[in-house]
């Protein structure tokens, strides 16, 4: 029975043309399949970044262009990276990403890009030395966080969102180390600033959990707050390369 009240034909129309990720269970074959695909994508990514050295990533909107104020604040912080000697490292698309790898490409520093591929809005900037292209976006998460000190947020939709809450979640249950996260436009982040301070009031987070979170419109003070962090914790040095190891500079 048809409980859609739908004609077949129509409900046939309604099937997505592609393969999507997450639709529902699949023969056991098939999801053996997808977990090498994965898999592979992983040790592709391990491969092409292994050597990036230690980077800040930067997140933010892809629709920002050239002479919006917060593309020119993101090119900026990664001209500061730079400065820092440190690797910007973004989504690798345009909007804030190509700012940010701009900004460090521009002044001498290193520039890297995880893109993404999607049927529309995103593609390679020009400014990476070193960029790969992933099919999941979950691979992709995991590589933006995996080799970086700090993490930059500059406005953005739901994709910063998404990639600042899984940051801010994963070292709130100590899961990654506990690194500093900026939020950048005190303007633009100004209610979910109000709705942090309501989960504190309604106790469905900590108030030691705001702590983790520095909302400013200053790159300086940005910086500094990541200088500090970093130069009482870490000590930076070259990984060598090991001559029998495959891995790609």
């Amino acid at each position: 029975m048809n409980e859609t009240n739908l004609p077949k034909e129509e409900i046939t129309r309604l099937l997505p043309a592609e393969e999507v990720f997450l639709e529902g269970p699949k023969s056991r074959g098939s999801e053996l399949v997808f977990s090498l695909k994965v898999w592979w994508q992983f040790i592709k990514a391990f491969r092409t970044l292994h050597f990036v050295g230690p980077c800040i990533t930067v997140f933010g909107s892809a629709r920002f262009k050239e002479g919006h104020a917060y593309y020119e604040k993101a090119r900026a912080f990664g001209k500061c990276i730079a400065e820092m000697g440190f690797t910007t490292m973004t989504g690798g698309g345009p909007g804030v990403m190509e700012a940010a790898n701009r900004g460090a490409y521009e002044n001498g520093g290193v520039s890297v890009g995880c893109n993404i591929r999607l049927p529309f809005e995103q593609h390679e900037n020009p400014y990476l030395h070193t960029s790969i292209t992933i099919d999941y976006f979950f691979v992709r998460k995991e590589m933006l966080m995996k080799y970086s000190y700090a993490f930059i947020c500059m406005p953005g939709g739901f994709g910063t969102m998404d990639e600042f809450f899984e940051t801010l979640t994963l070292i709130q249950t100590k899961s990654i180390t506990e690194f500093p996260i900026i939020l950048f436009g005190k303007e633009y982040y100004k209610d979910l600033a109000e709705l942090m301070g309501q989960m504190v009031l309604e106790k469905t987070i900590s108030p030691e959990d705001l702590e983790l979170v520095l909302i400013t419109d200053s790159v300086d003070e940005a910086m500094e707050h990541i200088r500090t962090y970093i130069t009482s914790n870490y000590k930076i040095r070259p990984r060598k390369r090991m001559w029998w190891l495959l891995e790609k500079r």
